[in-house]
């Protein structure tokens, strides 16, 4: 009978599993974050009005007006009234991501993404309306060969649209001195110099 009770306190004595210790908190937390983990994204909420390929090399001032007045004439037509936004822009440091949102305003798995480095020109100053903002894209096609697109979106103000140029600009910029850094462009220019074939309007 006392070698029983010996035992006892011995087995005692041993070491308790750890996971006795923790906080219920903190096991709860451990076992619930996987399953926590959300879609969420930042970025401005736009109404994609589409792309038009346009011509040219040299990308001045105004040179989206007439492809940016097509689109919107399309998308004008299309609707009744007011069109809610169906996508969300992500301006980041080397790429723009334009999420597609469903009907209830969530984003979808489909996804455009631009290179900031085909980037040849943006701006958010249009006469057909001074929420739009647009950029001129190099698109490179399967054989190689490539054609410049201008594609546009509708803000919800004149001042998301400002917004969304400077982003541009800045996501440029970053761009460049990465590149350059890297040594993928060679020549001697400046930040300042190269994106001037990408402009930011301040109005």
């Amino acid at each position: 009978m006392l070698k029983t009770k010996l035992n006892v306190l011995t087995l005692r004595k041993e070491p308790l599993p750890t996971v006795i210790f923790h906080e219920p908190e903190a096991i709860e937390l451990c076992t619930t974050t996987p399953l926590m983990k959300t879609r969420t994204h930042s970025g401005c909420k736009v109404t994609y009005l589409g792309k038009v390929s346009t011509t040219g090399m040299q990308f001045l001032s105004g040179c989206t007006e007439k492809p940016v007045i097509e689109l919107w004439k399309k998308h004008t037509l299309a609707r009744e009234d007011v069109f809610p936004a169906n996508a969300l822009l992500e301006i980041r440091p080397f790429q723009v991501w334009l999420h597609h949102l469903d009907l209830k305003g969530e984003a979808t798995v489909h996804m455009d993404t631009f290179q900031v480095a085909r980037i040849a020109y943006c701006t958010a100053d249009h006469n057909v309306s001074p929420n739009i903002f647009a950029w001129v894209y190099r698109e490179i096609n399967d054989d190689l060969s490539y054609q410049m697109d201008c594609h546009a979106v509708e803000c919800e103000s004149k001042l998301e649209a400002k917004k969304l140029a400077h982003a541009m600009m800045e996501a440029f910029k970053k761009t460049f001195h990465s590149m350059k850094s890297d040594g993928r462009i060679h020549r001697n220019s400046s930040s300042e110099e190269v994106s001037q074939e990408l402009e930011s309007d301040d109005g």
